[in-house]
């Protein structure tokens, strides 16, 4: 039983490797070992392709503006978050209960039904082809799991900390930095890597509201996508690229991630 248990387990992590590992081999075929009929597995790797996106006029541009966007913006969401998480716990107020019962709700709206209205409202507003129009905008859409996800830790606080905090004089915004912070560090973790990936990610909205100068990684990678055909290594190599940081920072926090994932959704 055991073994048939691991065996589904690895044919499962085959099917999700499956296309990384395919996009990370393509990224070191030449051009003739790409189109090649039947496929070729065993091949002279080249970095030629890597060397062509690295050294592209603005790839450092575009490496930039998504630092830029994901950083900012998920130090802005977890800020947010994290007050308004601790708000909805300790406080009382008018529709306290509907706020903290349909938050998640606001995260199930796709993001490529926003592209239009978005588009017309950051017109208006003059951030359009802006980065801080990205970051408010992923801001405001990922609130809603961060919220979620750090209302679960603040609950399980017992409150008489805070209570010992406050006789000691401290207040609100003080409790919330010295006495909370330090006990959700784990959930603070899991939604900043999340809040992260899906800004660094995230093409369709950065396609609509961008311009030459303010494009991030995903959307340089459409510029593959040319009217004479697709250049497959460039688009497999930059791909690589654009994927090893957040698997890099998930891969170093992924204790965190178990833990604030289970944690926020038992007790949430």
């Amino acid at each position: 039983m055991r073994a048939a248990r691991y065996g589904v387990v690895v044919m499962l992590a085959l099917i999700c490797l499956g296309p990384v590992l395919i996009m990370a081999l393509t990224s070191l075929k030449v051009q003739t070992d790409i189109f090649a009929m039947p496929p070729v597995f065993f091949f002279a790797p080249t970095l030629d392709n890597y060397r062509a996106v690295l050294l592209q006029d603005r790839f450092g541009t575009y490496l930039g503006n998504s630092v830029f966007v994901g950083v900012v913006s998920t130090v802005l969401t977890l800020t947010i978050g994290t007050m308004a998480a601790y708000a909805i716990v300790r406080f009382r107020f008018v529709g306290r209960s509907v706020v903290s019962s349909t938050t998640l709700l606001l995260r199930s709206v796709p993001l490529a039904v926003l592209a239009v209205p978005v588009f017309v409202v950051w017109q208006d507003a003059g951030l359009l082809n802006s980065l801080w129009g990205l970051v408010l905008l992923y801001t405001a859409v990922n609130l809603p799991f961060t919220i979620w996800v750090l209302y679960g830790f603040i609950a399980q606080i017992p409150y008489e900390l805070e209570e010992a905090a406050q006789i000691d004089g401290c207040g609100s915004l003080r409790i919330l930095t010295t006495v909370v912070l330090p006990l959700i560090r784990p959930g603070l973790a899991a939604a900043a890597i999340f809040t992260f990936r899906i800004a660094w990610n995230e093409f369709i909205l950065a396609l609509v509201l961008t311009n030459r100068a303010t494009r991030t990684l995903p959307v340089a990678a459409s510029l593959y996508i040319t009217d004479v055909g697709i250049e497959w290594g460039r688009l497999m190599a930059l791909g690589v690229l654009i994927a090893l940081p957040p698997l890099l920072i998930t891969l170093i926090a992924a204790r965190h991630i178990v833990a604030g994932l289970t944690a926020g959704a038992v007790k949430g």
